[in-house]
């Protein structure tokens, strides 16, 4: 199962670097599809691309070729659209195109075989229903590069729980953490070993029972990697995981934060992975009232020892 979904990511990243010379040599003929595509590799913008390379020249006819759910109109697209054309760029713009083209059917043979795999291991699900995903911005299925099939569903028949019900945590991540780690947490004596393993943990410099110093622990786990991305997802998140990391960021600074988020995300993975634990979103404004009533109780504690007492002020 790695070497399958290693392989994929590959291919993910070199159809990335193809959509990018693409859309740079689309820009040196002057046509400036990015004004109004946000991403030249989706339906509209592989529609135009493919006219262009069979000889269309027409901005009008183009711009006809772009989905109705594309915000700008026809005739901005047209304006976009209005290139010199010359044969070299167009040559460029066409290796390019069946480079992408290439690498998009290598991943669906990745797909295929991955599909094949995770369908002969044992399912460890116990007859358990799939949670159903009702949350926004994970409806959206086949987005991007993700596989053609079901994933999700699958991993969820293989390890028997949901990873992404965590926040921040997608079926990308996901199938990251079990084709690198696996499914089986017990090779970690507790999530500290887990996160440790990561390379998340504190490199304390410790002398006397004093910390002298703390250090960096570089990695190129591509566990942590994903951990990481999945954490600087959060900084929008009205979730309870969002709110914490939030405060961290402000408090922390962002490469702290995101690096105790990222450890925060993998003991969760630990615990629902060998504990079998649900993990449960209690919402932000749940977070910023225990923040809040923590603060609260140290401020009483700070006034009792210097020999005072905290009234609640009256309520107008």
């Amino acid at each position: 199962m790695r070497t399958y979904w290693r392989q994929r990511n590959d291919l993910v990243r070199a159809a990335g670097r193809h959509i990018q010379r693409m859309q740079k040599a689309l820009t040196q003929m002057n046509v400036q599809l990015a004004n109004v595509l946000s991403d030249i590799s989706g339906m509209s913008g592989q529609a135009i691309i493919k006219a262009i390379l069979l000889g269309e020249r027409d901005p009008h006819e183009l711009a006809a070729l772009c989905d109705c759910r594309v915000k700008a109109s026809e005739e901005e697209i047209a304006r976009s659209l209005e290139g010199n054309w010359q044969r070299d760029l167009l040559f460029v713009l066409r290796q390019e195109q069946n480079g992408y083209e290439f690498c998009q059917r290598q991943m669906a043979e990745c797909d295929q075989q991955l599909q094949q795999y995770l369908a002969q291991t044992k399912d460890r699900s116990q007859a358990a229903s799939l949670p159903e995903e009702k949350r926004k911005g994970r409806l959206r299925k086949n987005k991007g590069n993700k596989p053609k099939f079901d994933l999700r569903a699958e991993l969820f028949r293989m390890t028997g729980t949901d990873l992404t019900r965590i926040d921040g945590i997608d079926v990308m991540t996901a199938m990251t953490i079990l084709s690198e780690a696996g499914w089986d947490m017990s090779k970690w004596k507790t999530e500290g070993h887990f996160v440790s393993w990561l390379r998340l943990c504190p490199d304390n410099k410790i002398s006397g029972d004093k910390i002298i110093g703390k250090g960096r622990l570089p990695t190129k786990n591509r566990v942590t990697i994903a951990l990481k991305m999945a954490a600087c997802t959060l900084r929008a998140s009205k979730t309870y995981l969002g709110a914490q990391f939030r405060r961290l960021r402000t408090k922390l600074g962002a490469p702290v934060a995101t690096k105790a988020m990222a450890a925060k995300l993998a003991r969760l993975v630990y615990r629902m992975l060998r504990f079998g634990m649900q993990f449960v979103d209690k919402g932000a404004e749940f977070y910023e009232a225990q923040h809040r009533q923590r603060e609260i109780n140290f401020l009483k504690r700070k006034a009792a020892n210097l020999g005072f007492q905290i009234i609640n002020a009256p309520e107008f």
